[in-house]
């Protein structure tokens, strides 16, 4: 079944997850870093370290939202880094990010929907993802689509959330995640939906080996899940 942020709308997952995004947009930075008490921004190091030996020119964020997986992959010493979103609130709280920090001529930021990049084959030596799969449409759409923009012996890297299965972790995370965190991104963000979505579509997401399976399935080889936090997040890689 899909999880829908706006179950009571007619339009489709991507049209809500737009209009999710550019609700909390101005909220959501404070929000990510409140709520996961800054162990996200850890996260996005890790993965991001697992690109140093690969040293990629040219990466691809997709699912940038307001830019901080592409402002951590700076450490990367890349020529050009690509972000794209299909929510224009993001983008806009991200482009003067860019300006404040002075990054706004390594990283371009730009709209564009994750499952039909307007790149061509074989572009990007590396694409990233933090926390954005999970809202694609059609999952394998997308991945597929990142395959395809990837330069042969690219590497994709995607950080996302997972389930934790650990006792008493895993119940505990569960309170957290459904009863605490919904409560905060409602009175912060102003939307009543969006951090009641998060936690049902981090329930409904094929995580770990499940996941795995998806990328091999479309095309990537040499794939490999590592656990972060006791299992709350995870993150993926693949070679082209």
């Amino acid at each position: 079944m899909e999880v829908l942020p706006y179950k009571d709308k007619n339009q489709g997952k991507k049209e809500q997850v737009a209009e999710m995004f550019n609700n909390i947009s101005k909220k959501y930075d404070f929000l990510n870093h409140f709520l996961s008490l800054g162990i996200d921004i850890l996260w996005r190091k890790k993965a991001i370290s697992l690109l140093e030996n690969d040293a990629p020119k040219t990466i691809l964020d997709i699912a940038t939202g307001t830019g901080d997986f592409a402002i951590e992959a700076l450490k990367l010493n890349p020529e050009k880094i690509t972000g794209v979103d299909i929510s224009e609130g993001m983008l806009e709280v991200g482009k003067k990010k860019m300006i404040r920090l002075g990054h706004d001529q390594m990283i371009e930021l730009q709209l564009g929907d994750s499952e039909r990049l307007l790149f061509d084959d074989n572009k990007f030596d590396a694409v990233i993802v933090a926390f954005g799969v999970r809202n694609f449409e059609n999952l394998e759409k997308g991945l597929t689509d990142m395959f395809r923009v990837l330069k042969p012996a690219g590497k994709v890297v995607i950080l996302e959330f997972s389930r934790p299965s650990v006792f008493p972790f895993k119940q505990l995370y569960s309170f957290y995640f459904k009863a605490i965190l919904p409560l905060i991104g409602k009175i912060v963000s102003k939307d009543d939906s969006a951090y009641t979505y998060l936690p049902e579509s981090v329930q409904q997401f094929p995580d770990g080996k499940d996941f795995l399976g998806i990328l091999s399935k479309t095309g990537f080889k040499e794939t490999k899940c590592t656990s972060l936090t006791f299992g709350i997040s995870s993150i993926y890689t693949g070679i082209k």
